[in-house]
């Protein structure tokens, strides 16, 4: 798929070792069709990892997608260069007069935080009522999930006794939903966060549906009736070695945390990482782009209404 991202940006690089399919702003510029625009608020620390992991599953689509970084804010971020966000990142004030077909929104290491404590809560309320009226369709990783959840609804997370981290077994709730299509009935997903929201709190939200869930982790994917809006608990974005990282990560800093759950072969962290929720993430975003953005998406982007 021709992914439209700046020829200098990091991820191009790594987008062609994998022999994936992204054109540079040129080359788009001759191709006479209208591309879907898509921004990405990017929330988490290391921001040039992230970009990878996110252009990576929106690679799988015949669809061409113009793509917009974004940030909430001015503030340096500690694990990316400043030359890096100033060459690629718009600020929200730079956008906010736009339409876009799709918008994702990253999680955050912000769990422990209350809502209204994060430094950027105001702007990111901001962000979320403009989405209603600026985006057909909106995806809400981790954090930005219960931060959405929060804000829309009023619905605040538990905190849990001990973080979840791992790779966890889901149900298809809603197989003809189209965000569930081509979807085994049980499938994997990996999710690193530190509250939940319980089920009952999403089944009593009316015009929401719970499209997968878990046992253990449980939320996984909602989805508002009209399609523009999409939680997800979890990260179908990551790679093999996020959870690994992080793990040793927080070993090193002290921390003692739990070995990540059926991730390592036989629980062991000096044992390969099993990977099995690549071909569920891949499906998950081609899923939203067709049938919750380009489906439903007005040809003139001025039509959006909230």
């Amino acid at each position: 798929m021709p992914i439209k991202v700046p020829a200098e940006l990091p991820a191009l690089d790594g987008l062609s070792a994998e022999n994936i399919f992204a054109m540079d702003t040129q080359r788009a510029q001759a191709q006479n069709i209208r591309a879907l625009n898509v921004g990405i608020l990017n929330l988490m620390p290391n921001k040039i990892e992230t970009e990878l992991q996110i252009l990576r599953l929106l690679s799988n689509t015949p669809l061409q997608i113009n793509i917009d970084l974004i940030r909430i804010d001015e503030t340096a971020p500690k694990n990316t260069p400043a030359s890096h966000m100033n060459s690629f990142y718009h600020s929200f004030s730079q956008v906010r007069d736009k339409k876009y077909d799709g918008l994702i929104i990253t999680g955050a290491p912000l769990g422990n935080i209350e809502y209204e404590d994060v430094k950027y809560w105001d702007k990111m309320t901001e962000l979320m009522d403009w989405s209603r009226r600026h985006v057909q369709s909106t995806i809400f990783l981790c954090w930005a999930a219960h931060a959405a959840m929060y804000h829309y609804y009023g619905v605040q997370r538990e905190l849990r006794d001990a973080k979840l981290s791992g790779v966890f077994e889901h149900k298809v709730l809603d197989e003809h939903d189209e965000l569930m299509r081509g979807f085994d009935p049980y499938f994997w997903a990996p999710h690193s966060r530190v509250a939940e929201i319980p089920v009952s709190s999403y089944e009593a939200v009316k015009g929401l549906r719970v499209l997968a869930k878990s046992d253990e982790a449980g939320v996984y994917i909602a989805a508002s009736d009209d399609k523009r809006l999409v939680y997800v608990t979890g990260h179908p974005e990551y790679d093999p070695n996020t959870l690994d990282q992080e793990y040793r990560r927080d070993t090193k800093a002290g921390i003692a945390p739990s070995i990540p759950a059926n991730y390592y072969k036989h629980d062991d962290p000096s044992e390969p990482v099993m990977m099995r929720w690549k071909s569920h993430g891949n499906l998950f975003f081609t899923n939203w782009l067709n049938y919750y953005v380009y489906q439903t998406t007005p040809y003139d982007l001025n039509e959006l209404s909230s």
